[in-house]
């Protein structure tokens, strides 16, 4: 393998006897090349595309190369790529119910043809669809070691979807994916618990980050409340998200009801689309659905809000939570998932126990009555998200990928 013949160099000797505590800075230490496999990469929305945009923007930033592989997203889509980028467009069909989304169709083939004239030193490989077990695949007959990231709960989702007796079928299929890598990284410690307890092997924690100077209380923007129907002091309650089955969303305008009947004046906004979009409009006609927001958009949406509910019990981590916390919001979430490990209950959201419901809408419209309060969980989760520096989680993940280029896998 191309990085075992590179990890015999001194420099490689001295990152690896010093354990990888801090990322490697020398100029003549050899930069890494590393595949990364993914069913979703922007443009498109979702927080996979996200992580996985940030993951690679890490990397190409330290001076590693990267292979990224990928279905194609519209007809003409060839892949490309410059400089230490290259990206390869693979053959894919959209997801059903997902507008924008596609799924890849298996490529072992065509990954293999690449990787043998042009061997990568490790592979990440993050969505467990026929495009990624492909890539496993291939990185098993030409002995490359891969890490696997854990993303989405395909498994949980499946009772969203009227088919919850594949669920177990699904979660077998999960686990046999993921343990035929080198890790498998999950974004939060009490996933990590809980996959392990499912029998998951090697699984490793890499949190999550968030950009604070984009997602900034400054982008409060009085013109675009003006547009939602808000005078001064009328509260904002703010979801972002995929409207879809999964995320629970019934719960979320319950709770706005319960505090719509404090503060009439109160008004929900939800940033985001999918396949709920429309029952969501019509069932509920006052709510205020602006449709899929990116960038200072997006920003100004979030710092714009006072309240930020997230009422999913499907999602691995929830990247919103983390843009809703550095924009100042008064998080009201379950305990679990990202609130649980970067929240504290009182202190900087409130988190009912996972899926009490009516623990969930009492503290909601507990909330909406006491500004004050609202504005001080804001200010403690804007701090707690300072902490949060995407360049630190892109250091742990570069060692990892260090280490894992270092040590030959070993296939069952």
């Amino acid at each position: 393998m191309n990085a075992a013949g590179r990890a015999s160099s001194p420099h490689w000797d001295r990152i690896f006897a010093e354990g990888f505590q801090d990322p490697p800075d020398d100029d003549e230490v050899p930069r890494l090349r590393i595949a990364v496999v993914t069913e979703t990469y922007p443009p498109e929305i979702n927080g996979v595309a996200h992580t996985l945009h940030h993951m690679v923007q890490g990397m190409l930033a330290r001076g590693h190369q990267v292979h990224l592989i990928r279905p194609r997203q519209h007809r003409h889509d060839v892949g490309g790529g410059q400089g230490a980028l290259r990206e390869q467009a693979t053959a894919g069909l959209p997801v059903p119910g997902y507008k924008g989304l596609h799924f890849g169709l298996p490529a072992r083939g065509a990954i293999l043809d690449v990787w043998r004239e042009d061997p990568p030193d490790v592979i990440y490989v993050a969505t467990e669809g026929p495009l990624g077990g492909s890539a496993v695949a291939a990185a098993r007959r030409l002995n490359i070691p891969v890490i696997s990231g854990f993303h989405t709960n395909f498994h949980s989702y499946s009772r969203y979807y009227g088919v919850g007796f594949l669920e177990p079928a699904i979660g077998h299929f999960l686990r046999r994916f993921h343990n035929r890598t080198h890790c498998t990284l999950v974004p939060t410690e009490s996933l990590r618990a809980h996959l392990t307890a499912q029998g998951y092997l090697n699984c490793r924690v890499l949190a999550r980050g968030v950009d604070t100077a984009l997602f900034n209380p400054a982008r409060r923007d009085p013109a675009l409340r003006r547009e939602w129907g808000l005078e001064e002091g009328d509260p904002a309650v703010i979801h972002v998200g995929r409207l879809a089955a999964e995320k629970n969303l019934s719960l979320a305008v319950e709770a706005f009801r319960a505090m719509q009947s404090h503060q009439p004046r109160a008004r929900f906004i939800l940033v985001g689309d999918g396949p709920e979009a429309g029952e969501l409009g019509r069932l509920h006609p006052d709510l205020i659905l602006v449709g899929s927001r990116t960038g200072e958009d997006l920003a100004r949406h979030y710092a714009s809000g006072d309240i930020f509910l997230f009422p999913s019990t499907s999602d691995t981590f929830g990247n919103v939570v983390l843009e809703a916390m550095a924009s100042g919001l008064a998080v009201v979430a379950f305990d679990y998932a990202a609130p649980r490990e970067h929240l504290r209950h009182g202190e900087s959201g409130l988190l009912p126990p996972l899926g009490d419901r009516d623990r969930f809408v009492g503290l909601a419209r507990e909330l909406i009555t006491d500004p004050a309060r609202i504005r001080g969980l804001g200010q403690q989760a804007r701090s707690v998200a300072e902490s949060l520096d995407w360049r630190c989680i892109h250091d742990r993940l570069e060692a990892l990928f260090f280490e894992c280029a270092q040590e030959r896998s070993t296939w069952d």
